[in-house]
């Protein structure tokens, strides 16, 4: 079988970059993806669009024609694809994935914020196809809805005094999952809920159906002398890893080679990635942290996501938000995650426009090569765009709005030249120019 990824011409913003070439959980999407859906195919192409894969001629120098056709701005996992793939080729026809409105986890977490969508008779469709014998017209092809079985889980208290809804805030957290990544928001869906949370919820239903299983955690947690969250089983550590004794880790997590976990630092639930050094007292809660990051003393990650090489320095602290690659945070900066008074959150959706993000906390977000000085806080829901320099001082201390690359402090300064513009959006149509 062949795989086609139609490549999704828009940037993410704020990191100015295409969703394919983002961190998802610690891993390339595009990686991702071929990861995925290597049980099914191996033979991989590139189109700019459907109708260059309906053309007569793209199979041409094929041996097959039976397909999965995707957009490149999709994330899947396999528990996804396997039910969808089971399905459609029950049916033996042209099939095309489709979600309900009253599916909670699509309704909560997918639909908000996105523009990727086709709406059709009641549901809506996402840009993955199954062709089994080759891209037929979208007038041929069917729906096939498939349910995410939502679990609801909850995640965050509002005191009674703070809002008119309060208690318990919950995320419907999906065993499968398919999202289309529009906005810097469902980066944070990804990673947060239907990865970590995900990630989570699976483990528990295992536990409670598989009584071998669950012996085998029981007794492996009995053999090393360790409860059960910090056993073997559920704490996955890789190659070279360096960990004080005095550091809790509790799973499920994942770190990866060449790590350093300092003394006194607590880890719950967390993809590490490799070569990251975690130093003295710092706390991390629900977070995927990217290759090459450096957390030096008692910086706290709460469901973050900090991308790859970047930086939070000592009593920072991070709750909800997204962070791109080789950005650097300053010290004893915060991250607020709700509003004071009890206003619904909007964030930039995939047209760049606010619109409600149907969350009542939400952090903010850095884009890649960003410099941000010490002390600074930042309101909820606040972008960054990358290559962004923020000097802290009498004049910027707290960000309560957008900060587009126009308002980067580094354009007042002498040495503005030693920061490069890395991220342009207009880079692709400067390079075809130039080479033109």
């Amino acid at each position: 079988m062949i795989k086609v990824a139609i490549k999704d011409p828009r940037y993410i913003y704020p990191f100015n970059d295409h969703a394919r070439d983002l961190r998802i959980q610690n891993k390339l999407l595009w990686l991702h993806q071929r990861d995925v859906l290597a049980p099914y195919a191996q033979t991989e192409l590139e189109a700019n669009s459907l109708e260059e894969v309906l053309n007569s001629d793209f199979f041409k120098f094929q041996n097959e024609r039976a397909c999965i056709v995707y957009a490149d701005n999709l994330y899947f996992d396999e528990f996804f694809v396997n039910a969808f793939m089971t399905e459609a080729r029950k049916r033996g026809k042209a099939c095309r994935a489709a979600f309900s409105p009253a599916d909670p986890s699509f309704r909560e977490h997918a639909l908000p914020l996105a523009t990727s969508y086709t709406p059709a008779g009641g549901l809506y469709l996402a840009d993955f196809w199954y062709f089994p014998d080759g891209p037929v017209p979208e007038a041929q092809v069917e729906p096939v809805l498939i349910d995410l079985q939502a679990r609801e889980v909850g995640y965050y208290h509002v005191p009674t005094y703070m809002a008119s809804q309060s208690g318990d805030l919950t995320f419907q957290v999906p065993l499968r999952a398919l999202i289309a990544i529009d906005s810097w928001v469902h980066i944070f869906i990804v990673d947060i809920v239907f990865g970590l949370f995900a990630r989570g919820a699976r483990f528990e239903d295992r536990l409670n159906q598989d009584l071998v299983f669950k012996l085998k955690i029981l007794a492996g947690a009995l053999y090393e002398g360790k409860q059960i969250l910090e056993s073997r089983e559920l704490v996955k550590v890789g190659r070279n890893a360096s960990i004080d004794p005095t550091a809790i880790i509790h799973g499920p997590t994942t770190i990866g080679d060449n790590v350093t976990i300092g003394a006194g630092a607590v880890i719950e639930n967390c993809i590490i990635g490799d070569n990251v050094n975690v130093s003295q007292g710092c706390q991390l809660m629900l977070s995927v942290v990217g290759d090459g990051t450096f957390l030096p003393f008692r910086a706290s990650l709460f469901m973050t996501t900090l991308m790859d090489n970047s930086m939070v320095a000592q009593n920072t602290c991070l709750q909800m938000c997204v962070v791109g690659r080789n950005t650097f945070i300053g010290a004893g900066s915060t991250w607020t995650d709700y509003n004071l008074l009890p206003a619904p959150i909007r964030a930039l959706d995939g047209a760049g426009k606010l619109s409600d993000a149907n969350r009542a906390v939400l952090g903010g977000c850095v884009g890649h090569n960003c410099r941000i000085g010490a002390g600074v806080v930042v309101s909820p829901a606040r972008v960054i765009e990358s290559d962004v320099v923020i000097v802290s001082g009498d004049k910027r201390r707290v960000i309560d709005h957008n900060v587009p690359f126009e308002q980067s402090d580094h354009h007042q300064l002498k040495a503005a030249q030693l920061h490069k513009r890395l991220y342009d959006p207009e880079r692709e149509k400067k390079v075809t120019t130039e080479t033109w």
